[in-house]
């Protein structure tokens, strides 16, 4: 699923097999980045979206961040201000931190117009609505080690990918290529993010995790209904878990205890109002061989997973996931958005330095913002 495009584009933008292999970080919408597997304890994300032509409901520029999938401050050109959306950091962070944050968030915005401008101009693109994207982010893993990574998308596409331990960028098409050139020449770029995203990305994840932990590292079990289906010979069996956290689950169907993993169809994992989740599997099978299906439900609130059947006599049956009231300290954070540190480097290679009343970083949203 590509980044939600901003209008008309006049170049190909499609990448073939051999591109998007190579880019190996597609640029995708909000559920897709905040996925993740059970062995992220703890993520931090960023989500930049500029636009040429804003609309009602659509500001010209958008800042979102997320700690472990759950949004937690948002800046945009209408407000022009950093704001909290949670209370752990609303309620530890001073006046000076949100400063610095809106400063940050100022500069940059004022750095991807005249990103839009360019690109525009080097894909001989008409005037109109384009759309400039930036997504990146850490991890700090259970085993203690990190990951990072920063992509940058145009027009609702791929357009380049940091290469962190290669301090190289890898380019989605000819236009592409050019600011690859540039930021490989100028050689800052590639190593500012690395610092960042290696160092000061993961400090200030430690940070918001020890602000959130009572809400981040809860557990909440997961009530599954199994149902069925009958239709043209075929049993269509569902099992749906609800009201979970944290989000990332297994739900899988066995057959005679094996795992039906070709046959077994899933949902995306999906946030409810309350802050918890709900995700679906379902399969086809043949009415007499139901007995020897059942779903199996694994989360780290659980001591161990889950194993339930479809009674057809009572059809619904909601069935609090596990025997014990155990709880496993395995914590998965979410994947998902693009971060910063902007304006590092030099005012002659086309980077600006972000104001701070501390002259510090201070965890700052972004870790490079070069023009392209």
């Amino acid at each position: 699923m590509p980044w939600s495009s901003g209008g008309s584009s006049g170049h190909s933008g499609a990448m073939g097999p051999g591109r998007a292999g190579a880019l190996g970080l597609g640029l995708r919408l909000l559920l897709v980045v905040l996925g993740r597997s059970a062995s992220e304890p703890h993520s931090l994300r960023y989500f930049h979206t500029a636009v040429s032509d804003p609309s009602p409901g659509v500001p010209q520029f958008v800042i979102v961040g997320y700690v472990d999938g759950e949004v937690f401050v948002r800046y945009d050109s209408e407000t022009r201000r950093m704001e909290p959306r949670v209370d752990w950091i609303a309620d530890n962070e001073n006046q000076q931190y949100w400063d610095k944050q809106t400063n940050i968030a100022h500069s940059t915005q004022q750095i991807y117009r005249l990103n839009l401008d360019t690109l525009r101009e080097r894909y001989n693109q008409s005037r109109g609505s384009h759309t400039w994207q930036v997504m990146s982010g850490c991890d700090l893993l259970e085993d203690g080690s990190i990951r990072g990574f920063s992509q940058y998308g145009y027009e609702g596409r791929d357009f380049i990918a940091l290469d962190k331990d290669a301090l190289t960028f890898t380019a989605a098409d000819a236009g592409a290529q050019i600011t690859k050139r540039k930021w490989e020449e100028d050689g800052t770029v590639a190593e500012q993010w690395k610092n960042y995203l290696e160092n000061t990305c993961i400090e200030g994840l430690r940070k918001y995790v020890s602000y959130g932990k009572d809400v981040l590292e809860r557990r909440e079990r997961p009530e599954v209904r199994v149902s069925g289906m009958e239709a043209n010979k075929i049993l269509t069996l569902s099992c749906r878990a609800h009201g979970f956290y944290p989000r990332p689950i297994s739900i899988s169907w066995l057959k005679d205890g094996v795992v039906q993993e070709q046959e077994t169809r899933r949902g995306s994992t999906v946030p409810n109002s309350d802050g918890t989740y709900h995700a679906w599997a379902t399969i086809d099978v043949l009415p007499g061989d139901r007995d020897k299906y059942q779903c199996r439900v694994e989360h780290a609130s659980l001591p161990q997973p889950g194993l339930f059947s479809w009674e057809p006599q009572s059809n619904l049956i909601p069935i609090v996931v596990g025997v014990a009231v155990a709880v496993v300290a395995v914590i998965a954070a979410l994947a998902g958005f693009a971060v910063w540190k902007s304006k590092q480097g030099k005012k002659e290679k086309g980077y600006n330095v972000a104001p701070g009343s501390d002259g510090g970083s201070s965890y700052l949203c972004t870790g490079s913002n070069p023009s392209v």
